[in-house]
């Protein structure tokens, strides 16, 4: 459609399209005419305005004459359009500094890149997060309390994941340290997955030099593991939803709002998105009515895949908003978000 456009439609059609990003509002020829660089008079612009709404890329919410883009308007203004900016050497410094992984769980790396760009988009940042496969380097159990112990576990990238688990009453630290050494030994440079049914195996054969209560607590952690649905469960991380009510001027804005989150909520959610990203390289951007993810019109959402070392696509970041949120800002914002996450799992 944008090559059916002369030059004059299309700048009149871009400013409309920066106006209500701006703005939220309506956007009316007066407003046009002051921005536009070419002496065109309100009434011309009214009249390229008009042939804009017949094309079926503005519309009138209400009997005022200004217009807003429609969700197909958007997506044309996104492919043929927008002129995306770039980060600064600051701001690509701040998100690698945010993402910095080592020592940390992965998890909470995820959750502060999805605060982060929430915090900088003015918008919900959401991470569609793996768990973990890579191989291990360690893997500590500490006593946390009668019955209780917490497992620390650290792959080859130096990153953490915590898991509680129930033990036998009276464990000491002894056993605990035994424990520790012995699946050290054993995981150590595969995966939990890989490593799990052999020290099962062992266990069960009374192959190995633990005694009865030590046995107990290396089961104890690999069921717990098993039980959390293994390397393959995943989880949605989402941060900043209140802002997602910061435009809310409706009772209809607000029960698409709530509709909204209740799909953040379900697992099928998560793994549309998984299925959407994987379909295509980079950043997807999903408008308005065309978001399959959600069912439902008003929103947007911007959001790249990334890889693990073998380049497989399994997590994906990005925010959601309404659908005047700030694309050429928000957009490199989400690419480098997603390499740097790629960089630290690979």
């Amino acid at each position: 459609m944008i090559n059916e456009l002369n030059q004059r439609s299309r700048e009149i059609f871009r400013l409309i399209v920066d106006a209500y990003v701006a703005s939220g509002e309506p956007v009316g020829s007066r407003t046009i005419s002051r921005r536009l660089g070419m002496a065109l008079s309100p009434a011309t612009i009214r009249n390229v305005m008009a042939d804009l709404e017949e094309q079926g890329l503005l519309y009138a919410p209400h009997t005022s004459a200004g217009r807003i883009p429609t969700d197909a308007g958007l997506r044309m203004f996104v492919d043929g359009l927008l002129e995306i900016g770039s980060l600064t050497e600051d701001e690509r410094a701040s998100i690698e500094a945010k993402c910095a992984a080592s020592g940390r769980a992965f998890a909470d790396v995820l959750g502060e890149a999805s605060t982060m760009l929430s915090g900088l988009s003015h918008c919900a940042g959401l991470v569609v997060a793996p768990k973990t496969d890579r191989p291990l380097k360690h893997i500590e159990f500490v006593a946390l309390g009668p019955g209780r112990a917490l497992v620390v576990l650290v792959n080859e990238d130096g990153l953490v994941e915590n898991r509680v688990i129930e033990v036998p009453m009276g464990v000491p630290t002894s056993t605990l340290q035994t424990v520790s050494n012995f699946l050290s030994a054993k995981l150590a440079g595969r995966t939990l997955d890989e490593a799990r049914q052999e020290v099962l195996q062992e266990i069960e054969q009374q192959k190995t030099q633990l005694d009865e209560l030590s046995r107990k607590v290396v089961s104890a952690g690999l069921a717990t593991w098993a039980g959390s649905g293994g390397s393959n469960a995943g989880q949605l991380i989402v941060r900043g939803q209140s802002r997602l009510l910061e435009d809310v001027t409706a009772l209809s804005d607000l029960e698409r709002v709530r509709a909204l989150f209740e799909a953040l909520e379900t697992k099928e959610t998560m793994l549309r998105m998984l299925d959407a990203t994987g379909r295509g390289d980079g950043v997807q951007i999903f408008i308005g009515a065309e978001n399959v993810l959600f069912n439902h019109s008003g929103c947007s959402m911007i959001i790249s895949p990334f890889q693990n070392s073998r380049e497989q696509v399994i997590g994906a970041i990005g925010v959601i908003g309404p659908t005047r949120i700030n694309y050429a800002r928000i957009i490199p914002l989400v690419d480098y978000t997603a390499k740097v996450v790629s960089r630290l799992i690979g």
